[in-house]
């Protein structure tokens, strides 16, 4: 009797113990994210946290024209703006991001190039940008990339913008590289530069800042297009899904009013939105 009573009594222990498993494992797998398919309580999206108009991180949130199109895909997608993950995806770090599976999907100004498709997969594009420059509101002497001789041109250290104008363009311009586009736009301020170059959606979220508004305007260049696309890891199936959702925020006219929030201050001039798969060369 007393074998039985002990035996009934670790059963009843193991019993227990395998709800608790059980339990701590669901938990887990609802913390843990989701694939980016919906019904999971958070999921994971790269940005960038430093380019105003695009994707900035400051104390009251997050904001920028990706975040707005990251945000309204996510819904898509099934999930809310509190279920949204938001994480830094530097330049350098966004295809070792999706591939380890750190982020469901990037939105930083990553443009669809040949090299970066044969890493990963991209949704889009969601917008067509070009390089371009910005100068001071009063300056008129700049109308073309041959304008550019004799000019002091920045870009931040380690772009290639700037470098590819003078090599391509204006082989005469005065290459400044500056640790910022903040630092840019000091100089182009104070006239220690002539001209700031970089995508024309960069240039106008800067620009579109309260502390600049009316300083600075686009000079109109397009001197390259610049295919924003939405990255996921090689053969995921959110790129089509993405797809779809891009294509609903360009039909309900949610692409239009985020371009026009972000960008409108500095007058930016943008594309219609492009068709999806078609990339500019």
């Amino acid at each position: 009797m007393k074998l039985r009573k002990v035996t009934a009594a670790s059963a009843v222990v193991l019993a227990l113990a395998m709800a608790a498993t059980a339990c701590g494992e669901n938990k887990k797998d609802k913390e843990s994210g989701s694939s980016g398919s919906g019904g999971g309580n958070k999921i994971a999206i790269g940005i960038k946290y430093d380019q105003p108009g695009i994707g900035q991180k400051t104390p009251q949130g997050y904001s920028g024209f990706d975040v707005d199109v990251a945000t309204y895909v996510a819904k898509k997608l099934g999930y809310n703006a509190d279920q949204i993950e938001w994480k830094e995806s530097k330049s350098a770090d966004r295809e070792t991001m999706l591939k380890r599976g750190d982020v469901d999907f990037i939105a930083a100004s990553y443009s669809i190039t040949p090299e970066r498709q044969k890493l990963v997969d991209f949704a889009g594009p969601y917008l067509l940008a070009h390089q371009d420059v910005l100068v001071r509101a009063d300056d008129n002497s700049i109308k073309s990339p041959s304008d550019l001789n004799k000019k002091k041109l920045c870009s931040v250290t380690g772009s290639t913008s700037a470098q590819n104008v003078h090599d391509k363009l204006a082989p005469k311009a005065q290459l400044q590289q500056y640790p910022t586009y903040s630092a840019c736009l000091t100089g182009l301020q104070n006239k220690a530069i002539d001209a700031l170059t970089t995508d024309d959606s960069i240039l106008a979220g800067y620009a579109s800042q309260a502390q600049f508004k009316g300083k600075f305007k686009l000079g109109g260049l397009k001197m390259t297009n610049e295919n924003y696309g939405i990255g996921v890891k090689k053969g995921s199936d959110l790129k089509a899904k993405i797809n779809k959702a891009l294509e609903s925020m360009v039909s309900d006219g949610s692409w239009q009013k985020a371009v026009d929030k972000n960008f409108g201050p500095a007058g930016y001039k943008n594309e219609p939105a492009p068709k999806i798969g078609d990339v500019k060369s």
